[in-house]
């Protein structure tokens, strides 16, 4: 009996060390090798939209076609966009034309001008010379001849007035000549919006990546604006790590990293921390409502998570990368030989299981 009682306490004191040891670990484990299954992929997303309407003429692509920055994907019927070129163009002339014919009103009007001016100078003249005469010989012209030499002085005035005020309203009508001129330059950048249209009418891609979210045919309107596909840009991937608040207290951007993707069990890559989260959105307020608040679940607060940003340079691996595909990872704060070690295996082991998850 006594030799029972203490293998049962050998057996408890065993328990109890074991599990003092793994609640050490547990805790160590958590500041200085951090490790989340709640990690996904990210990327950045493209949704390409065409910048003129029109009827889809050609398709170059296929759902999950790999594309280079420039490629043609779509092509949009040119022939509106060509006959508004022409009719650009032919407005361009018109105006040309336009701007000539009002230049020639204003030299026809400053020609009218310097005439009406002559003739006011000699009007102005026999007015003095009849002036003169009256003044040294009342009585050497008459009435008559009097009121002729005003009425022509006072109607050569108004010719004046009348002849600038058309030279103003030609002027006004030209303005600015030669390429700077208003009804030039209007025409002008109509042209290059109209080939500007034409240009915008092949649709290329902006960045490489994969299309995605592809579904439309020959004969498809494209609305200027509306999304015809959607491209996964393979210029920035990377993975976001939701790690608990308590895990970030030793981690440093630059710190190793190590995770699995399931589309490649037991294969262990390396990346670094690219970045550590400084806010997340603890509760859902809409303007006019109240704010919904979660209700704690059990006698334990939940630990908060916020996002750690993770990047590998590896192209191999981007290869394997697909936007939303679960990640485990394994952040490493430290050079604990020990720790590093129970990580990295825990890290495999499950590794090897996500052959079987």
């Amino acid at each position: 009996m006594g030799k029972e009682k203490k293998s049962i306490k050998k057996v408890s004191l065993i328990v109890l060390i074991v599990t003092a040891m793994f609640f050490i670990w547990y805790v160590s484990a958590d500041r200085h090798t951090p490790y989340t299954d709640q990690a996904r992929i990210q990327g950045l997303i493209t949704p390409v939209s065409p910048r003129v309407s029109g009827f889809v003429t050609e398709i170059n692509i296929k759902l999950h076609s790999r594309v280079k920055a420039g490629d043609v994907l779509f092509q949009l019927d040119k022939r509106p966009f060509e006959i508004a070129i022409d009719m650009a163009e032919a407005e361009i002339d018109n105006t040309t034309q336009s701007v000539a014919a009002s230049g020639a009103s204003v030299k026809s009007s400053a020609g009218k001008l310097g005439v009406a001016k002559a003739q006011l100078d000699r009007a102005q003249r026999n007015w003095d010379r009849v002036q003169k005469v009256m003044r040294e010989n009342e009585g050497a012209l008459s009435e008559a001849d009097k009121d002729q030499a005003e009425t022509a002085l006072l109607q050569a005035t108004e010719q004046v007035a009348s002849a600038e005020a058309s030279l103003e309203r030609a002027e006004q009508s030209l303005g600015v000549s030669g390429p700077d001129n208003p009804k030039i330059r209007r025409a002008v950048q109509k042209l290059e919006k109209a080939q500007l249209d034409l240009e915008f009418s092949t649709i290329t891609a902006p960045t490489d990546g994969v299309i995605e979210s592809f579904d439309v045919d020959l004969g498809y309107y494209a609305n200027a604006g509306q999304p015809i596909t959607t491209l996964i840009s393979s210029s920035d991937v990377w993975i976001q790590a939701n790690l608990k608040e308590n895990n970030l207290s030793k981690m440093n951007l630059e710190d190793e990293v190590e995770f699995s993707l399931d589309i490649a069990p037991g294969t262990i890559f390396k990346g670094k921390v690219r970045s550590i989260g400084f806010g997340v959105a603890t509760d859902q307020t809409n303007k006019g409502g109240l704010p919904s608040v979660s209700d704690k679940k059990g006698w334990l607060q939940d630990p908060q998570r916020f996002p750690v940003i993770i990047s590998c340079d590896d192209p191999e691996v981007k290869d394997l990368y697909r936007l939303g595909g679960q990640v485990d990872v394994v952040v490493y704060t430290g050079d604990n030989f020990l720790l590093n070690a129970i990580a990295g295996f825990r890290l495999r082991l499950i590794s090897f299981l996500s052959y079987v998850r």
